[in-house]
């Protein structure tokens, strides 16, 4: 009795001890839930579908007693998935499209005024090369007359100091005989004999002959006389200016003799207002508002506040080959800009008034991924050869002169000169007109790459004109206009009808337009079109985007768990191979047991507690006998 009393535990003790282990079961049970994952597929996507807000979800739990309901909520649900990511791939594909929306807007204010570049027509004869000048008009003078029997006037000349001109003459008529202007059948008669009566005056095509440092020759024909011996004449003409140092420099301009009078915003312009250049084939050049530092500003639109010119157009020392129309040539164009008067100028008519308005229009263009325009053509792989800013004319330009120096070993005379070359002339370069025609209609074809290479620019200005034309001076008018021109600028021309014009240039209106670009698809825009069909096929919002991608990380990391206790699995159940030298280990081992570490022991207490002394009473009405007994 007394070694039960002994190890008797009290009852407030033992309950103390089974409330401190409940708690520290409980402890070990939430300490493991932190990186506890679910323990198969079927768990978790079954808490997936009872607990997600996405729509429809629910019914692959709800519905899974009947197979039937499960297959075709399981194909709804896939399917219904689907569709909407194929609509994701179709805002994705417009979003990397990069499309545009086009802004017009509608400005008004005060504008810049354009240059101006105004040119005589009248190509002119430099005095450094008037001699060889009048020996070419000589050589052309007996060509028409062999191939058309048309005896060319000539313009007067001091024949005498031909003669001191003797050498330069011959090398002059050499290279004329070298690319002689000829007639050629065409191609559906070459056959025939030149005396056959089938063959006609028209069905012969003129042009001149150009060959290689090879000999290799082909006809430059035109379909038009004019046209061949125009274009025969002006590659003689080239070589000619080619071969006088800085030809370019030279100025021989006459502005009071060309600018009868010049007025801007009723206000008087003079010399300080332009800057001179001259053009091969459209003469003396005259760019007015071209100077950065003081630009003209239109105060009002209307005819009154814009630019008036009176010039002459009369044909003096003029060069008849070159020169086929008579009047001035005028272009409208951005400061900093050269003035290309081929593509974007236009004939003013002797004894007409032409009045031309004008609407500014520019340009801006997004860069970058939405359109293929450049900033400032720093990103063109084409060197810009002119002073001036980048537009796509300029590019085109030099692109071209560039090849024409790598292929050709020479510069084309009408585009500027790139560094360390030189321009083309025949008395150094023998066959650079065989190369520079091969070469020009490569250009056209964009073999060169040219068009591909140059690039818009992102933001440019253009001038929409519009011309009305009037009889200056009229009839009543003439006789006075005529005598305040020959008193005040010496004007006696004979026919004075077509020996003057005048130029009215003006804005139309205030207002100018602007054509910009802005994104027609940006983030903002993708992500609210995405939660348009994520909401309209599945009713969700950006938690259920969450919920989903929770899905898919609890789905990589079970996968990653089953297959850790897969190989560990399969390490245990594969049976370890016997080291090397296993043998002589056993037998060592054998004869010297105490070398080996010690072994270590598991000893398992089992404590059964004693029954209490109360329940070694015995109970019912038998018990005051039983104490008796003992």
């Amino acid at each position: 009795a007394g070694s039960v009393k002994a190890g008797k535990m009290p009852e407030g003790e033992k309950m103390r001890q089974c409330k401190q282990e409940e708690q520290q079961q409980q402890k070990e049970e939430e300490r493991e839930g932190l990186i506890e994952f679910y323990s198969s597929y079927q768990e978790l996507f079954q808490f997936f579908c009872s607990n997600t807000t996405i729509h429809g979800a629910i019914r692959l739990v709800c519905s899974k007693k009947n197979k039937m309901k499960t297959a075709f909520w399981s194909v709804l649900f896939f399917l219904t998935f689907g569709l909407m990511y194929w609509q994701f791939g179709i805002l994705y594909r417009e979003y990397f499209s990069y499309p545009v929306n086009l802004n017009l807007n509608l400005n008004s204010d005060r504008l810049t005024f354009p240059a101006v570049t105004l040119c005589t027509l009248n190509p002119y004869r430099y005095s450094a090369i008037r001699q060889q000048l009048d020996k070419l008009d000589q050589i052309t003078h007996q060509t028409l007359l062999d191939l058309y029997d048309y005896n060319m006037s000539l313009p007067r000349s001091d024949w005498s100091t031909l003669s001191t001109q003797r050498r330069s003459s011959r090398s002059l008529l050499h290279h004329v005989q070298r690319h002689p202007l000829r007639r050629q059948k065409r191609d559906n008669l070459v056959n025939l004999p030149e005396n056959s009566p089938s063959v006609d005056k028209n069905d012969w095509k003129i042009g001149f002959v150009l060959c290689s440092e090879n000999n290799d020759c082909f006809h430059q024909a035109y379909s038009s006389g004019v046209d061949a011996v125009r274009e025969w004449y002006s590659f003689h003409y080239i070589n000619i200016l080619a071969q006088v140092p800085d030809a370019k420099a030279l100025d021989e301009s006459d502005f009071e003799n060309f600018i009868y009078a010049c007025r801007f915003n009723e206000a008087t312009c003079d010399k300080a207002n332009y800057t001179h250049f001259h053009h091969p084939l459209y003469g003396n050049c005259y760019t007015f508002n071209d100077n950065s530092s003081s630009l003209w500003t239109s105060s009002l639109p209307g005819i009154n506040n814009g630019l008036s010119l009176v010039v002459r157009t009369e044909q003096n020392d003029f060069i008849p080959l070159l020169s086929t129309v008579t009047g001035a040539r005028v272009m409208v164009h951005d400061q900093n800009e050269p003035a290309f008067m081929d593509d974007g100028g236009f004939n003013v008519r002797p004894g007409i008034e032409t009045s031309i308005s004008m609407r500014k229009e520019m340009t801006v263009r997004l860069g970058g991924s939405y359109s293929d325009c450049t900033e400032d053509g720093s990103d063109v792989p084409v060197q810009n050869l002119y002073s001036s800013r980048y537009t796509e004319q300029v590019c085109i330009r030099s692109c071209f002169q560039l090849n024409m120096v790598e292929r050709c070993g020479c510069a084309y005379y009408f585009y500027p000169l790139p560094d360390g070359a030189e321009y083309c002339d025949y008395t150094k370069h023998t066959a650079w007109g065989y190369c520079y025609y091969k070469l020009l209609a490569e250009f056209k074809a964009d073999v060169l790459g040219c068009f591909r290479k140059c690039r818009k620019p992102c933001k440019m200005t253009e001038y929409q004109l519009s011309a009305g034309y009037s009889r200056w001076p009229s009839a009543v008018s003439e006789d006075w206009v005529f005598y305040m021109l020959s008193q005040q600028n010496k004007y006696n021309i004979t026919s004075k009808r077509n020996g003057v014009a005048k130029v009215n240039i003006f804005f139309e209106e205030w207002n100018y337009k602007t054509n910009g670009e802005s994104p027609a698809f940006t983030v903002v825009t993708l992500l609210s079109q995405l939660g348009n069909q994520w909401s309209l096929w599945f009713g969700s919002s950006v938690l259920s985007v969450m919920e989903l991608a929770e899905l898919v990380l609890d789905f990589i990391a079970i996968t990653f768990i089953l297959t850790f206790r897969w190989f560990r699995s399969r390490q245990k159940l594969s049976p370890p191979g016997p080291p090397p030298n296993s043998q002589a280990n056993t037998a060592f081992q054998d004869e010297a047991p105490a070398l080996s570490a010690p072994h270590r022991f598991t000893v398992e207490a089992v404590v059964t507690t004693l029954p209490s002394y109360n329940s070694l009473e015995p109970r019912g009405p038998s018990r005051d006998g039983e104490v008796g007994h003992e």
